[in-house]
């Protein structure tokens, strides 16, 4: 196996994979702006290669994008399905090349996941989780139940709360998480369980307002990845954070790993991240909130950054001129509303850190200030 880390790789690993499948891809979208991706699937279609996309019935609010998508897809050749609405939402990301390749990813298709964000990818050629993934992605285009037969591949809500509580119990050493929003009462407990138990648990990302201490940092970019790593000898990595939603009402996918190579490189970008991230202080948020409603404004805009957002985002739009494919504002301002709205959510969060430790004389990392 192998193991894509974004923003660094990019997505010419997966226009690679696309463009050198034989017989089969099976796709399935849940969001999407890369009209790379539409066009290597369009061109596999044109060298006799049998394409199923898979595309979630809502992404929040951009349905319309994802019909427009449907029917320029089934206007060249490609087999569409849509999911479901039996669940809250289709969140899964993956795809799978002649059945014989499972791409599992932690991001969806677009500039904001790919380029802008901390993520990764999981490329597995084990034949039982492969196997697994066509006999989920299969059930999920036909509408129809599907049943659990291994426990590496981790599938919400089937076998997700499960799976992803054995996993952690499994932990000696370390457990280092990526993750988006830890809420779940039980996950929350587990993991105190561990850190009391001398475990060295450590969190890059957010967790709910009541589930009091837990050693959190925030990280300086984007975050868009859920991911468990034990011990430094296995890892998880998927869809699904650890909160009730995602693990008993919709639609996630995720995998378990223990390629020492993969394994390894994973542990060494969280350690990178972890020595970069910034650490969440909430225990002294009321006195902060009495500094002047002008300087915190001036605090918060210090810590947003647009910039890079917007020269992204020109640069895909020019890209568009030397294409056939039909250019989407829709899917691009969706796009940039994410960043800004991501963008604002963290310079917030940081805003109130500084505030924090201005309240209580805590001194600020001079690359911090920035």
């Amino acid at each position: 196996m192998k193991l894509i880390v974004q923003p660094e790789d990019g997505i010419q690993p997966l226009l690679t994979a696309l463009h050198e499948a034989k017989k089969s891809i099976q796709i399935l979208i849940f969001r999407y702006d890369r009209s790379e991706i539409e066009r290597a699937l369009v061109e596999a279609v044109q060298r006799g290669v049998e394409v199923k996309a898979l595309i979630a019935f809502t992404n929040r609010g951009e349905e319309k994008n994802l019909r427009k998508l449907e029917s320029r897809l089934l206007e060249h050749g490609v087999t569409v399905t849509r999911t479901a609405d039996d669940l809250v939402r289709y969140h899964g990301k993956m795809f799978i090349i002649d059945r014989r390749e499972l791409w599992l990813l932690a991001f969806n298709y677009t500039h904001l996941d790919i380029t802008l964000s901390r993520s990764f990818a999981a490329v597995i050629t084990d034949s039982t989780i492969v196997a697994e993934a066509v006999r989920l992605f299969e059930a999920d285009a036909h509408r129809v139940p599907f049943t659990s037969s291994t426990p590496n591949l981790v599938v919400s809500p089937v076998n997700a709360r499960k799976e992803l509580t054995n996993f952690i119990k499994g932990a000696k050493k370390q457990l280092l998480l990526y993750e988006m929003k830890i809420s779940d009462p039980d996950f929350v407990r587990l993991l105190r369980e561990k850190i009391a138990a001398g475990v060295d648990v450590r969190i890059i990302g957010r967790a709910g307002e009541k589930i009091g201490k837990l050693p959190l940092r925030l990280l300086n970019v984007r975050l868009h990845a859920r991911a468990i790593l034990r011990d430094g000898k296995a890892v998880f990595l998927g869809s699904q954070s650890l909160r009730k939603l995602e693990l008993e009402a919709r639609r996630e996918i995720g995998v378990v790993f223990t390629d020492s190579a993969a394994v390894k490189r994973m542990v060494n970008v969280f350690e990178h991240d972890w020595a970069n991230a910034r650490p969440l202080i909430t225990n002294t948020m009321e006195s902060a909130l009495e500094i002047p409603v002008r300087r915190v404004a001036k605090i918060v805009a210090r810590h947003i950054h647009v910039k890079p957002v917007v020269e992204q985002m020109l640069e895909k739009v020019l890209e568009h001129s030397s294409t056939d494919v039909p250019f989407e504002p829709n899917e691009v301002a969706q796009t940039v509303r994410e960043a800004f709205r991501d963008e604002i959510h963290d310079a917030v969060l940081l805003a109130l850190r500084d505030m924090a430790a201005h309240a209580v004389d805590l001194p600020l990392h001079p690359e911090h200030e920035d």
